[in-house]
């Protein structure tokens, strides 16, 4: 995969106390695999090479960034892939999901497991009965945090970051924030903000990292993962209107808005410099606007 360069964008939003916010473009590096999906990847690709494996089997939901990543890379790269997808009843949903199909489209074979099965993904039953039915294969854990998912994304900060006060990004397994801690400064603070609820990812992150220089910022989740409302996607729509930048309402958009309000109430302090990791993911906002559109709910402006 050949990856394009990520840009730092500052925004151009007048914040109060001088703040200065600005946001690099993980969103860019890649078409398709793009922000933090191509920085996990990078290293499991070459681990799997290296231990000559043929395919790749990794888990997702029915609009799962990563599913759709994972697909596209394995075909560039080779391999087979193999998709086990949390929800039976999407068995016969494939046209109608974007995801599954562009998934689908690039050669991924699905299986598709229910709600209560799906839990058990990490057990070694589990994962034995996978290796009987599909053969010897290389596993990239849901979302593909790892320790080569880690080692990826700790090269999300480049030397030209030093300037930052604060760092901040989404939340989804960990992965990314983890990667980021370990490469911070220590004049530096990292905010994830979580796209699930509750604050239990802390003692996930804590297995990757030994920094004490992080915090999760737990109120800007908006009912859970996955769920949007129209003061969001009003949000992204303005924001995008303002900045000329995408957003996606899992994750990034979540965590700009967060950014923001927290501004707007005095958490940071005056002349602050702040960094937001754009972590892509912007392919979700098509299966999403299909859920808005259901419930008839505004949707997002897609300029992707």
């Amino acid at each position: 995969m050949r990856k394009r360069i990520a840009l730092n964008q500052k925004l151009q939003i007048q914040f109060p106390n001088s703040i200065s916010v600005t946001i690099k473009r993980e969103d860019l590096i890649h078409s398709v695999v793009s922000g933090n999906k191509f920085r996990k990847l990078k290293y499991n690709l070459l681990q799997a090479k290296t231990e000559n494996k043929k395919s790749l089997l990794t888990f997702g939901g029915a609009f799962s960034n990563h599913i759709a990543a994972v697909a596209f890379a394995a075909r560039e790269n080779g391999f087979q892939s193999i998709g086990i997808i949390r929800g039976d009843e999407l068995r016969d949903k494939i046209a109608g999901n974007p995801t599954l199909k562009f998934a689908q489209e690039c050669g991924m074979q699905f299986e598709f497991v229910s709600r209560e099965a799906y839990r058990l993904k990490t057990e070694d039953t589990f994962l034995a009965d996978l290796k009987s039915k599909f053969g010897d294969f290389f596993l990239i854990p849901e979302g593909g945090t790892n320790a080569y998912a880690i080692k990826g994304c700790e090269e999300i900060l480049t030397s030209e970051d030093k300037e930052f006060d604060y760092i901040c990004c989404a939340v989804g397994t960990g992965g990314t924030i983890s990667g980021i801690i370990n490469s911070a400064l220590r004049h530096q603070k990292v905010l994830g903000f979580p796209a699930l609820k509750g604050d239990f990812l802390k003692d996930e992150i804590r297995i990757f990292v030994q920094n004490e220089n992080w915090d999760l910022i737990t109120e800007y989740h908006f009912g859970g993962y996955g769920k949007v409302n129209t003061d969001l996607v009003q949000f992204i729509n303005q924001f995008y209107h303002e900045n000329q930048i995408p957003l996606d309402p899992v994750y990034t958009g979540k965590m700009v808005f967060g950014v923001i309000d927290l501004i707007q109430n005095n958490y940071f302090p005056a002349q602050s410099n702040i960094l937001l990791i754009h972590t892509g993911g912007l392919q979700g906002i098509q299966g999403m606007n299909a859920e808005l559109k259901k419930k008839q709910l505004p949707t997002i402006a897609i300029h992707v």
